[in-house]
């Protein structure tokens, strides 16, 4: 049906923004780094996008690339993981880093996403062992819980999670620890 949107955006919220179409604006999900790549308000934006119709309401998610949506989909397809579910996952890290958790069986890893469980997380760990492959370049679950730490300290500093996160996203290498901290502070400050 829905496949991409092109449109400007009209407002930014904590999970969620609205993009403008020939004078129809649509509220659309998204996760944390959907958000972070949007232009400001009033910026011409392309993304990718599944409509959930129910009997109730209709609910529209959107993602900044397609890799993602497609794991939304996958994550989706997983019974007891609803779409908020599968956003909260998306919101732990990058599609990659995250197929890497599953493929090592890190349940620590899937239940740190909010809603998840270790039952929830044994299940998608089960299922979808082998509908996905691991792209080159992923962080192993060790590096994710590097990440995990540093976003721990500068969420203790009065950092906004959602920004943490999207600073997290750029930084690229093994880095230790500390690189990682001073990385993130110098651009969370350069942000303000």
């Amino acid at each position: 049906m829905l496949h991409t949107l092109r449109g400007s955006i009209a407002a930014k919220y904590n999970d969620s923004f609205v993009i403008e179409l020939n004078g129809m604006g649509l509220k659309a999900f998204a996760n944390t780094q959907t958000l972070s790549a949007l232009p400001p308000v009033g910026g011409e934006a392309m993304v990718y996008c599944h409509l959930i119709v129910r009997e109730e309401k209709f609910e529209l998610f959107a993602f900044h690339s397609e890799e993602e949506l497609k794991f939304f989909e996958i994550l989706n397809s997983v019974a007891g993981v609803g779409p908020k579910t599968a956003l909260g996952i998306l919101n732990m890290d990058k599609v990659p880093n995250i197929m890497s958790a599953i493929l090592e069986k890190r349940v620590d890893v899937l239940t740190r996403a909010s809603g998840i469980g270790k039952k929830t997380a044994e299940r998608i760990i089960l299922e979808l062992q082998s509908k996905i492959t691991l792209p080159q370049g992923a962080h192993s679950g060790k590096e994710m819980d590097i990440n995990r730490d540093v976003e721990d300290v500068l969420v203790g500093l009065g950092y906004a999670r959602n920004d943490v996160r999207s600073v997290l996203q750029t930084i690229t290498g093994k880095e230790t620890i500390e690189e990682r901290l001073r990385h993130a502070l110098r651009e969370l400050g350069s942000t303000k």
